[in-house]
């Protein structure tokens, strides 16, 4: 359990870094740069699907080196530059360059760390810990959602506008994201021997790999080819009325409310099985992207963005406990980074078809979009999926 706090830790103070600036970066785009949603949707996309496409080799070199601790750490470090970088920006180039390096350490950290969470938990509880991992996670995305508002508001100044105030921004993110690095001096490695080395390339050995999570893993790329970039819920907020710190603030509703029920919803899952916390949590996501497609009042999408927080604590941790126990012990990390790999890579058509949506149809189109295709994710589910 020291192992999981500590892991927790790291995403805390990485998240909470990350997240002062990633509710922003958008914003400063259109604010700084006058970039479209469309364009917007394009650097989203390919920042993550380019990414994406790391977790599975990522997942590979776990299994394959044995050394997940030195890995999860190289997977963290980008995301001090990416503030760096972001800071000294000056042009949608700039902006861009830095995306890409932060989502490339995330495709390199994720599957490590995620391997080391599920050795570090017991059997029966590993919902459990992969909710507790995601509780730190959300807490440091609130709070750094929180502070971005604060920050902002102190220094930007009406008769200038945000520059400067995003750049306040930018700078204060580095503190937090060192400390986040500092705490892998804490994290404790099982220690394996290396994998001898394989014959076969390492796709290969997908034809080892469980139907039913075969089948899980056509449903997430199906689910997240309506899951389009965040920035687009950020945008639609924006359309209601919400000013920039508004904006802000139901962000930072939404990461408190995942927060606060992360853990509840993985002991659920360990208690009553993955699959009846998956298919509730694709209905969730459904209404709440429902109601950013209708929302007129700012109180609806207050509600809504309450409700998305309830989707991420439903599915973040879930999908990875189901990911970690299904798969063969000795592909673990592997299936985990291929869960991330093929979201991400959904993720890249997702953002571009949502921005072309919002320029070409209207602003509420990609969420009916994305809407709909998380009720056919459910309904696969439902009927495919046996395994609880």
């Amino acid at each position: 359990m020291i192992n999981i706090i500590f892991l927790g830790l790291v995403s805390f103070f990485i998240d909470l870094s990350t997240h002062m600036v990633y509710p922003l970066v958008p914003l400063y785009l259109v604010y700084a740069f006058g970039a479209t949603p469309s364009f917007i949707g394009v650097i989203e996309g390919v920042a993550e699907s380019l990414a994406s496409l790391l977790k599975v080799f990522s997942g590979y070199a776990t299994d394959r080196f044995k050394k997940k601790k030195a890995l999860a750490f190289i997977g963290y470090v980008p995301a001090t530059i990416y503030k760096l970088l972001l800071l000294f920006a000056a042009s949608w180039v700039g902006v861009f360059v830095a995306k890409v390096v932060d989502r490339l350490g995330k495709g390199i950290r994720n599957a490590p760390r995620n391997v080391l969470i599920s050795e570090s938990a017991d059997k029966a509880s590993i919902g459990k810990s992969f909710g507790i991992h995601k509780s730190f996670d959300m807490a440091g995305v609130a709070l750094g959602t929180l502070a971005a508002f604060f920050i902002l508001r102190l220094f930007t100044d009406d008769a200038v506008g945000y520059g400067e105030g995003f750049r306040a921004v930018f700078a204060i993110a580095l503190i937090p994201s060192v400390l986040g690095l500092l705490m892998f001096f804490f994290i404790k490695e099982k220690k394996e021997e290396r994998a001898p080395k394989s014959k076969e390339p390492f796709w290969k050995n997908f034809k080892r790999v469980d139907g039913q999570l075969k089948i899980y893993l056509l449903v997430v790329f199906l689910f997240t080819l309506g899951n389009s970039s965040n920035v687009f819920i950020l945008l639609r907020a924006q359309d209601v009325g919400f000013a920039i710190s508004g904006v802000i603030l139901l962000y930072f509703l939404h990461s408190m409310t995942a927060s606060v029920f992360a853990i509840p919803m993985g002991k659920l899952s360990d208690r009553f099985g993955r699959k009846k916390l998956l298919v509730p949590g694709y209905l969730v996501f459904s209404l709440c992207y429902f109601g950013f497609a209708f929302a007129t009042h700012q109180w609806a999408m207050i509600v809504a963005f309450v409700a998305y927080g309830m989707y991420t604590a439903m599915i973040a941790g879930v999908e990875r406990a189901y990911v970690a126990e299904i798969a063969p012990p000795e592909l673990k990390g592997t299936m985990l980074g291929l869960q991330a790999t093929v979201a991400g890579v959904a993720l890249l058509p997702a953002s571009i078809i949502a921005g072309l949506m919002r320029d070409n149809i209207s602003p509420a189109a990609p969420f009916i979009f994305g809407a709909s295709l998380s009720l056919i994710a459910a309904l696969v589910l439902v009927v495919f999926l046996k395994k609880e």
